[in-house]
């Protein structure tokens, strides 16, 4: 039979001891949650189905987040994401507990705290990590675990962003800022991403070798893209002459910088074009419009250049096959930009 002793002031030490099994020895705040556990442990053993937890008992969330850290993150794509939802993570109260004491409910605490200061794609994307990491302790760290995030329903998803220009003068004034950006790249790259609608990720990555501005296409490589599948993105003539006015550097990459810095450059450039447009209407006498050139990020360009792909008449394959988006659902948002045309075939 198991002993249950008081450990220190408020704690409970469960203790069970079988010939041919290591001991087993857990500490609870409470009596009836060290008897709950013994009884569970006994049970197992008296059914031939007990397997040691003790690495899982012994290994707090915080170790196993450095270990998947080291082992894990860094093979996959979206590392650098990935590392910010495990900082998260590893600043929760989550991660003093140990792998095998964190139930349904912790999890559902955590993501209810968390909901209130962070939109629910971000929380997904924590939940996500954090299965992630019990995955890899219970298949590859042989830690016998059960996936406590699997007991927890997932944030639904929000309301996909639809931000695009939402004028031909904020467009102008977002462009004019952008090409008295820096050394002047900022200003191509951003006519580019509205006119192919890739991604600052595949821009980072795209060649001269593989563009040809005769055949008017670029070449995405698998592992460059966000789903990893490389395809063959279509230029516009706008696209083409933008590339060929940029063709002159002789460096291999079409842009030389990293996706934070296309990031900055387009925030830094949304804040003085909204500052100008600001001094314009007071030194006018007029009330600046408070949404002009507010809440409006690069990536939104990708949204901006599928809805113009709608306007000029593609269906949903045709611009499937130039942004790369995998499914209908992703596209059904823009079919919306179609419905007059749609109602002069329906007679």
């Amino acid at each position: 039979m198991a002993t249950i002793r008081l450990r220190g002031p408020y704690q409970w030490q469960a203790i069970v001891k079988r010939k041919g099994y290591a001991t087993q020895v857990r500490t609870f705040d409470t009596r009836r949650d060290a008897e709950r556990w013994s009884r569970n442990i006994e049970s197992e053993i008296d059914r031939g189905v007990f397997v040691s937890r003790r690495e899982a008992e012994a290994t707090s969330l915080a170790e196993a987040i450095e270990r998947y850290r080291v082992e894990v993150t860094p093979t996959k794509k979206g590392a650098k994401q990935e590392h910010y939802r495990l900082n998260v993570l590893r600043r929760s109260s989550l991660s003093r507990q140990s792998l095998a004491s964190i139930r349904g409910a912790d999890v559902a605490k955590y993501r209810d705290a968390r909901l209130k200061s962070v939109a629910a794609g971000t929380v997904r994307g924590e939940l996500s990590a954090l299965s992630s990491i019990f995955e890899k302790a219970r298949l590859e760290w042989s830690m016998p675990l059960a996936n406590p995030v699997r007991d927890v329903a997932k944030p639904r998803p929000g309301v996909a962003r639809s931000r695009r220009f939402a004028t031909p003068e904020e467009e102008k004034r977002m462009l004019d800022a952008l090409r008295n950006y820096g050394d002047g790249w900022a200003y191509p790259l951003a006519i580019l991403a509205v006119e192919t609608g890739m991604r600052r990720g595949e821009w980072q990555h795209l060649r001269w070798k593989d563009v040809d501005l005769d055949k008017q296409t670029a070449v995405l490589h698998d592992g460059e893209t966000k789903n990893n599948e490389g395809r063959v993105v279509p230029l516009s003539s706008r696209a083409v002459a933008t590339l060929r006015a940029i063709r002159h550097h002789t460096d291999d990459h079409v842009f030389h910088v990293q996706a934070g810095t296309m990031t900055a450059a387009w925030t830094r450039s949304r804040l003085r074009a909204r500052d100008k447009y600001v001094a314009e209407c007071e030194k006018a006498g007029t009330t600046p419009d408070p949404e002009f050139l507010v809440d409006l990020h690069l990536h939104d360009m990708r949204h901006e250049a599928t809805s113009r792909l709608f306007e000029k008449g593609l269906d949903v394959m045709e611009a499937a096959s130039v942004t790369g988006h995998k499914t209908l659902a992703m596209l059904k948002r823009y079919t919306h930009l179609k419905a007059e045309k749609l109602a002069k075939k329906l007679g």
